[in-house]
């Protein structure tokens, strides 16, 4: 005796070997002894073989009209044997399992009504609308089969083209247009980004970046939304003194000033004043939560940045000269003769601005020689700047005894010019021009050791007095140890101070800001503004934004080096460059003399750290910012060990392009499947 069962779904035959009151024991054609329950048998025969019975079923039921059996099938429940009957007008056994397999496979007809083969029609509407949904799954994989073999003949269909970057970047893994791409890549044996680059997708690689960047950084689009009039101040009292900035010609956002008073008196007063948009851009306001914490910082890159605040609140506190700007401002007064550290003050006022100086028009001017009186010094401010000068150079000396070595810089910083002006973001097809600049200027050195005191200052006073403030801290100098952001006032090793907060920026981060807001707490409250600040010790919004900043920030210079990097390669082209001298790094990772580019080089890996060599351009590829390079000549023996070590931090490091990742995931089962 033989009998065929419903194994959740599928239809199973075998010999049957026993039978109890509730269950039966089954040997398969395989061997295999199966125990079911007799609600789960289907049918019990003689003859024919089981497999012979399923195999004459299977044929039945592909030609099972579902339509005419649904028009005359009862309106209650029924088993599979009577409508068998009336369909095939024969109980045969190959008819009844013929219909259970029909009728088990179209649960948009029929629908099972508990076991023992019983089932029930499904109503008109619900057959209706599932016959409307399967022709349209199958309208949807014939579209689909067709973008696939366009795609794989190298044409990109226009639904494909239309949302190239979103199915590149951030795709519906559901959607047709995803699909066919995956089922084009599994059939070319192509991965995705080469099948669409070979049929003329991705025609602009610098769209290609930048696009890729919006999608996941700002998925709404880099524009402000409706914003409400930032409300008045607080009359300020006006400084008694001018104050002047020392920025690029390209600076919009100018967050700091400089002023000196009482030179030839013994005593001088340097002055630090940062804008202050955080008197008028208060925390839950509804402003910074829509805008400044959304964004969290400005994102810089050639030719163009995406703002943080919007260009009106940027242009109400930017220190622009000729007028007088609300600046959050630290005093210190130093003997004028040995550049002790008498005493400091922090004021809230306005400050008359005298002058915006700028880099690019004044380095070149304004010399260590002029500021020490060893040359001519015809420039604005020239005592002012020379006094300034004297005290970084005492200051940045003290910090380095604390560091327990010099700072040093090894390497020029570079600047990125494009040709035109540009009311949008560039297209990359711009010539750019790329020139060096030496760090550590005299006009650097004044701007930088002026900030490292005031966010060391600020830092302190706010740890003084209670207030919580975001910090950046190092614990040692020593090989892999980071600079981290925290809620404590730790030391920063690197920078050689007691603590670190950022303060000097709130026009460009998030946490310049915040630590503004707190600061604006303590100038008003004094010793008591640990009650009064926006944010108390252990508030949740600390790790909140610390975490936020953090990972937005590092984003943003992620892409700032990636894009800056794409101009390099640009430049190469556009000069028609075939050669590099270049210095070693390590396993066969290179940098150039000229350009701040890491890459690989073949026949590099076994040269020592420091040696300089020439290479030749063997290919760019602008979409992965991929530069191939080969060993043309070694051009000298490296240098003595201590001196290829030079200074490298982490943070100076500039790193080698990382491989290039889409979110097509050929190992998508779901979509492989439907493929």
């Amino acid at each position: 005796m033989y009998g065929v069962y419903d194994d959740s779904g599928k239809p199973v035959g075998g010999r049957i070997l026993s039978e109890a009151d509730s269950t039966l024991q089954l040997e398969l054609d395989s061997g295999k002894r199966v125990k079911i329950k007799n609600a789960q048998l289907l049918l019990k025969f003689d003859k024919p073989q089981p497999a012979e019975l399923l195999r004459e079923a299977e044929l039945l039921a592909r030609g099972f009209d579902l339509d005419l059996a649904w028009e005359f099938a009862p309106e209650g429940e029924f088993g599979f044997a009577d409508l068998a009957a009336d369909y095939f007008g024969s109980k045969g056994q190959a008819e009844q399992l013929a219909s259970w397999m029909a009728l088990s496979t179209a649960p948009h007809y029929f629908r099972r009504a508990g076991k023992g083969g019983q089932f029930k029609k499904a109503p008109q509407e619900q057959v209706q609308a599932a016959l409307v949904g399967i022709e349209k799954k199958k309208q949807q994989a014939a579209q689909i089969a067709a973008w696939s073999e366009e795609l794989a003949a190298g044409r990109c269909p226009e639904a494909l083209q239309a949302q190239i970057y979103k199915l590149l970047f951030k795709p519906d893994k559901n959607g047709p247009e995803y699909k066919a791409l995956v089922q084009a890549a599994l059939a070319s044996k192509t991965a995705p980004l080469d099948l669409l680059r070979q049929a003329g997708a991705i025609q602009s690689p610098y769209a290609f970046h930048w696009q890729r960047f919006l999608f996941e950084t700002f998925p709404k689009g880099t524009g402000f939304p409706a914003l409400p009039e930032l409300p008045a101040i607080d009359d300020l009292p006006l400084a008694g003194q001018s104050a002047f900035s020392i920025d690029d010609s390209s600076t919009t956002e100018i967050d700091d000033a400089l002023s000196v008073q009482g030179l030839g008196s013994g005593e001088v007063l340097f002055g630090i004043h940062i804008a202050a948009p955080g008197l008028a851009l208060l925390p839950g306001s509804g402003h910074d939560e829509q805008v400044a914490r959304q964004r969290l910082s400005t994102v810089y890159m050639p030719g163009w940045k995406i703002t943080m605040l919007p260009d009106a609140w940027v242009e109400r506190f930017t220190l622009t000269e000729g007028r007088d700007c609300p600046a959050l401002s630290l005093y210190c007064r130093f003997d004028e003769a040995t550049l002790e550290l008498k005493s400091s003050e922090t004021k809230l006022e306005r400050v008359r601005i005298a002058s915006n100086l700028r880099h690019d028009q004044l380095d070149a001017v304004i010399t260590e020689a002029s500021l020490r009186g060893e040359a001519p010094a015809d420039y604005p401010f020239a005592s002012e700047l020379a006094f300034a000068h004297r005290l970084a150079v005492h200051l940045k000396a003290g910090r380095e005894k604390v560091r327990g070595k010099p700072e040093t810089f090894n390497r020029p910083d570079y600047s990125f010019k494009l040709d035109g002006e540009r009311t949008e973001a560039p297209s990359g097809e711009e010539t750019v021009r790329i020139s060096q600049r030496a760090r550590g200027t005299a006009l650097d050195l004044v701007v930088a050791e002026a900030m490292i005191l005031a966010n060391a200052t600020w830092g302190g006073w706010l740890a003084e007095l209670g207030v919580p403030g975001l910090y950046r801290s190092q614990a040692s100098l020593q090989p892999g140890i980071k600079v981290r952001m925290g809620v404590k006032a730790l030391p920063h090793a690197g920078m050689g101070v007691p603590q670190y907060a950022w303060c000097t920026s709130p026009l460009r981060r998030f946490v310049d800001l915040f630590n503004q807001w707190q600061l604006i707490a303590c100038v008003r409250h004094g010793r008591t503004a640990a009650l009064a600040a926006p944010f108390k010790p252990k508030d949740a919004q600390l790790f909140a934004i610390l975490s936020a900043f953090d990972a937005a920030y590092t984003a943003y210079n992620g892409f700032q080096q990636q894009i800056e990097r794409y101009w390099c390669l640009k430049h190469l082209q556009q000069t028609g460059c075939t050669e590099l001298t270049a210095s070693v790094m390590r396993d066969g990772l290179v940098r150039a003399d000229t350009l701040p580019l890491v890459f690989k080089a073949l026949g590099c890996e076994s040269l020592e750290r420091g040696t300089p060599v020439k290479l030749r351009l063997t290919g760019i590829d602008l979409l992965t910012l991929e530069l191939h390079a080969s060993l043309l000549e070694r051009l000298q023996a490296p240098p003595p060990a201590d001196a290829q070590a030079g200074e490298e931090t982490e943070e100076d490091e500039e790193p080698a392009a990382a491989p290039l990742q889409i979110a097509v995931d050929l190992n998508d089962a779901e979509v492989a499947g439907a493929a």
